[in-house]
């Protein structure tokens, strides 16, 4: 491997004019990234709807075509699933991603087409190391291999032609031969369905390999982490893989564990680099490890829209532009792609930290957040409160999630929080003033309602055992792979049923 590693760093800097092209000209790569999408849309059944012919324009594009969710696409994905081509895209489609964003019952399967694969996945990984190496010319991570944490596969039964899975199923099975050497564990283990039985052998499978970077969760990295020092006997992952020096993360905010990679990987030469890839697409990553925000890949055959939150539930509603944006500013994310998602509103709400060059990060989920009092809190703001708490009382948080708990005849309103701890603080109630008054410092909506405890009074916390939320998640059917719990709801049917989960468990 080390003697592949100046050839692939040379490689990889030939990714670096693409990204200064559309660092220099963010605006006209767009347009040319939209200009092709139509072109490939017009042949499709959806773009015969919509008389994609006809679109010469941006304009007339927002003017034609409605935003769509899930449920909007569902019957054209329903049809692609059962063989049918040229419904949303104009190239075969096989693979479809299955991905849920929620605990619910209902799963999504997006459609992931050979372009979506290529010129989004892939090479936005490509750059993602690109820009890694532009930032440290002197780093080794290709002379070792990359853990991967990836979910399952199965053989879709609506077509045996048509295959459905986690994202990172769907890349692990269709990566090329030469990037299958530089990746472990075997693919045999990194596709196994049952997640605690793969937590396993992944261990010991890859104990003995030189792993330099490790890409996953990271919920499910911990798991493994301590699951090879249960296994080795070190509590140092650096005595297990001494060349480790990059974990590339993404899915939920790392604030909340940035403390617990700290005691497991104690040193200075480690490195955290934050990515935002989805099942839609490879959206962005940190251009600048250290640097707040993620910046926005334009040239990877996503057009995005940016819609002010005051737009939302509009069929037709307004959207706007990489040069209209404002920075601070919250905005649902739509998106039309290669794989033939038109106008499709992912879920996510993000913020422009920079606009030269455009970063961003992800500040919380549409449906995901707590406003029963009118308080606008969102994931962004509860993740900063649980992180503060957890450094100044050197604790350490599995999982979380909260809802409301309304006015009653004798009491007024305030948020419940159930915590799963990796560490307990040693006292709970400092913890709680202490994410009590960062949600106050961050948001000011919620300041006002806590004043003099006239709409909110302190929160409650309820710190639930450990394995708690994972168990949960199993009685689901929804352990491992791209499924996490929402931090905030504004209603409490989850916080209840976790709740008693717990309380049975204990029993």
């Amino acid at each position: 491997m080390k003697i592949l590693n100046p050839a692939l760093k040379g490689l990889l800097k030939l990714r670096w004019s693409s990204i200064d092209n559309f660092l220099l000209n963010p605006q006209n790569t767009q347009i040319m990234v939209f200009n092709s999408l139509i072109h490939s849309g017009q042949f499709t059944e959806f773009g015969r709807k919509y008389n994609f012919q006809h679109i010469n324009q941006l304009r007339d594009f927002k003017n034609n075509v409605p935003v769509h969710e899930y449920d909007d696409l569902k019957p054209y994905i329903h049809k692609m699933m059962e063989g049918s081509q040229n419904v949303l895209w104009n190239s075969p489609v096989s693979w479809f991603a299955k991905s849920s964003g929620t605990t619910s019952d209902k799963s999504k399967f997006i459609p992931v087409s050979n372009e979506s694969l290529e010129d989004g996945h892939y090479k936005s990984a490509k750059d993602v190391l690109a820009l890694y190496y532009r930032n440290f010319p002197q780093s080794g991570i290709l002379t070792g291999k990359c853990l991967t944490l990836g979910g399952s596969h199965q053989v879709n039964q609506l077509n045996a032609d048509s295959y459905y899975g986690d994202l990172s199923a769907v890349m692990i099975q269709n990566m090329s031969y030469f990037t299958q050497l530089i990746r472990t564990p075997d693919t045999s283990i990194a596709l196994m369905q049952e997640w605690e039985e793969k937590i396993d052998k992944m261990a010991h499978s890859t104990i003995k390999e030189d792993v330099t970077m490790i890409a996953g969760v990271p919920t499910w990295t911990i798991v493994l982490i301590k699951k090879i020092f249960e296994i080795t006997g070190k509590t140092n992952l650096h005595e297990i893989w001494p060349n480790l020096e990059l974990y590339m993360h993404g899915g939920v905010n790392f604030a909340p564990y940035e403390q617990q990679f700290n005691h497991l990987i104690p040193s200075p030469r480690m490195r955290y680099l934050e990515t935002y890839n989805a099942s839609e697409g490879f959206f962005a990553a940190q251009d600048i490890i250290g640097r707040d925000g993620l910046l926005l890949f334009l040239n990877h055959g996503i057009f995005y829209e940016f819609m002010p939150l005051d737009q939302q539930g509009k069929q037709f509603p307004e959207t706007l532009q990489l040069e209209q944006v404002e920075v601070g500013k919250n905005y649902a994310l739509i998106i039309s792609t290669n794989s033939g998602l038109w106008r499709y509103v992912i879920g996510d709400t993000i913020q422009f930290v920079t606009t030269d060059p455009y970063r961003i990060k992800v500040s919380g989920r549409l449906k995901h957040f707590i406003n029963a009092f009118g308080e606008e809190v969102i994931v962004d703001n509860a993740d900063d409160a649980i992180a503060k708490a957890c450094k100044e009382t050197n604790s350490a948080v599995n999982d979380y999630t909260a809802a409301p708990v309304y006015f009653s005849e004798d009491s007024n309103g305030c948020h419940q929080w159930v915590i799963e701890f990796a560490q307990e603080p040693n006292d709970i109630g400092l913890f709680t003033d202490i994410l009590d008054k960062t949600l106050q410092h961050i948001n000011s909506d919620y300041e006002a309602k806590r004043y003099k405890n006239i709409a909110l009074r302190l929160p409650i916390v309820n710190v639930v055992p450990k394995g708690t939320f994972n168990d949960w998640l199993k009685s689901k059917g929804k352990l491992g792979g791209q499924h996490k719990v929402p931090r905030l709801n504004n209603d409490r049917n989850l916080l209840e049923e976790i709740l008693s989960f717990s309380l049975i468990s204990e029993a």
